[in-house]
């Protein structure tokens, strides 16, 4: 039996905890543990429900298969139990591989197991992850990321879809299929996906001209899209444009159009039967290389990668 130990500072996000527990019991092989971190029997949810039959963490001894780490509010505070740190390093040091379920990676964070990792988490915490924690490698974009023995998820239902890409990792593909039907999901969201799209957040923009430039982009992506391309089309100066686009999009020009140009590549290949040298060329990156070199550094894996997750999953 493998054993899983699924533990958080309260209160937990409910379905951090829940969503990994419903697909490891649909799993004969595997062992589940709740694991209370005041010495009780119950874990504290951010819904006001408490969670009952778990087990208190000093009670825990022995090897652990995997180590999942839920996120919520308590995870959320900024505020650290040094105690609780010391025992999810310990843990850590029994476990084949530890895993973190959207902000649970500011735990494995403050405890140091993230240092020098290529890790992600809700995408509206990403930033602050990354500035309170500058050695851990924040990627805003995938689904799910290994570095590894460390995964760490996204926001919330992500910790469904790693779940799934472990039972997968441990049993086949077969096994995470019924799984996935069991609980009536789709298999398996690709760990690179995008958590949201940044071609529909062009719609939030608050700059009139920023807007029919980003939709100028999007029909153009074979284009000359350089800053100072970009920058004349607005007429703007090259500098003042690049801090018009920092604050209405988040990113620096070239990062915007990385993103504009990865999220056309990934509907084509979700879509198309198209080779990706032809939808390197269509969506304006020049080289399959250059496609590769671009997914890896927006979305954590390669357009070969992703290609392959997406076709498994939906064959």
């Amino acid at each position: 039996m493998r054993r899983i130990v699924i533990t958080g500072p309260p209160p937990v996000q409910v379905l951090d905890v829940t969503g990994p527990l419903e697909v490891f019991s649909n799993v004969p092989d595997y062992q589940i543990e709740i694991v209370a971190t005041d010495g009780s029997a119950q874990l504290q949810t951010n819904r006001g429900i408490n969670l009952g039959g778990a087990v208190p963490r000093d009670c825990i001894s022995g090897s652990i298969d995997t180590l999942v780490v839920a996120g919520g509010p308590g995870a959320e505070s900024g505020q650290y139990d040094e105690a609780y740190l010391r025992w999810i390093s310990e843990m850590a040091g029994r476990s084949r591989r530890i895993a973190s379920i959207c902000t649970g990676a500011f735990i494995l964070a403050a405890a140091g197991l993230l240092d020098g990792k290529r890790v992600v988490t809700h995408w509206n915490f990403c930033d602050r992850l990354a500035r309170e924690f500058p050695k851990v490698n924040v990627l805003p974009n995938p689904i799910f990321l290994r570095d590894g023995t460390i995964y760490t998820s996204a926001g919330i239902t992500a910790g469904i879809d790693l779940s799934l890409a472990l039972v997968e990792e441990d049993h086949g593909h077969q096994a995470a299929l019924a799984v996935a039907r069991q609980l009536v999901m789709f298999l398996v969201r690709p760990g690179g996906q995008a958590q949201y799209s940044h071609m529909l957040s062009r719609q939030a923009t608050m700059h009139e001209p920023l807007r029919e430039l980003q939709v100028y982009m999007l029909e153009n992506l074979r284009a000359d899209l350089s800053v100072e391309a970009l920058a004349d089309k607005m007429g703007m100066s090259p500098r003042h444009f690049a801090r018009v686009c920092l604050r209405e999009t988040k990113m620096n020009p070239g990062q915007f159009v990385d993103r504009l140009r990865v999220e056309a590549a990934q509907q084509m290949i979700d879509r198309s039967s198209m080779g990706l040298k032809e939808i390197a060329d269509a969506c304006g990156f020049g080289s399959a290389d250059s496609m590769r070199r671009t997914f890896q550094r927006v979305m954590g894996i390669t357009a070969g990668e992703y290609t392959q997750r997406f076709k498994r999953a939906y064959s």
